[in-house]
């Protein structure tokens, strides 16, 4: 199982801008001057990550819920898809308010990651399954909890609240399968393997492919947040700038 969490705690390390290989140094400069506030480095990976999450949880969640062994596993595997098609109807939404380009896919890295619950089976499969997750979600957590106490940005702060909501849910429904090694989970948290950039950023979507929408089940309890009327940062109206920001980032 090692090598599986390896390929996953990779993928939370991702880019600064969709398709760029290192990592800014400056993740509070702001990018962009919005009418629902300023919009930093950081609130741009952020929404990235969110999108980017969903498009392996989401089907991993959908794999679990034919070949998962157990009913905790099963009900785990639901929450993954209820959970990420909410978060990525709210991506999809803000998205383009603020000028931020989605990928359609997930970065290679996530690909292999997919791959390679695919290729589980049995007792083997719930149990990657539910230490992978949980050491994921629980490495996303803090980055979370970061940008909603940090981000001047009313869209941003929106979906960290809904982020903030899912991923504890989906923690602690991984933890109720009794499958979690603590210990080891842990430890990939703190100690994340070093892995090539190119393994972590997804692909920019082609001009003119249509965009990937996750589904929501027809039995789905999440709903995406409402974003209808949500003011700047600063706690007032319009901040005055133009409704997206400028494409121009530098």
């Amino acid at each position: 199982m090692g090598g599986a969490m390896a390929l996953t705690l990779g993928a939370l390390a991702y880019p600064s801008m969709l398709g760029v290989s290192t990592v800014s140094s400056s993740p509070d400069r702001v990018i962009a001057n919005t009418q629902w506030g300023p919009l930093t480095e950081s609130d741009r990976d952020f929404v990235v990550k969110v999108r980017a999450a969903g498009l392996w949880e989401y089907p991993v969640g959908q794999i679990g819920l034919q070949k998962g062994t157990s009913k905790g596993v099963i009900e785990a595997s639901k929450h993954l898809v209820d959970g990420h098609s909410a978060l990525d109807t709210t991506c999809r939404k803000i998205a383009p308010m603020l000028n931020i380009t989605l990928p359609n896919v997930a970065s290679p890295q996530q690909e292999g990651f997919v791959a390679t619950l695919k290729a589980d089976s049995g007792k083997k499969f719930d149990t990657d399954f539910a230490n992978i997750l949980r050491m994921t979600h629980g490495s996303i957590f803090n980055t979370v909890a970061k940008i909603r106490s940090t981000t001047k940005n009313s869209l941003v702060r929106a979906l960290a609240d809904q982020a903030n909501d899912t991923v504890l849910d989906h923690i602690t429904v991984m933890e109720k399968t009794g499958l979690v090694d603590f210990d080891q989970t842990l430890f990939q948290q703190t100690t994340p393997p070093k892995l090539p950039s190119s393994d972590l950023t997804p692909p920019p979507p082609p001009a003119g492919q249509p965009e990937v929408v996750l589904t929501p089940p027809p039995n789905a309890t999440s709903t995406p947040v409402n974003i209808d009327g949500l003011n700047g940062g600063n706690g007032g109206g319009s901040t005055g700038a133009s409704p997206a920001p400028s494409p121009t980032v530098g």
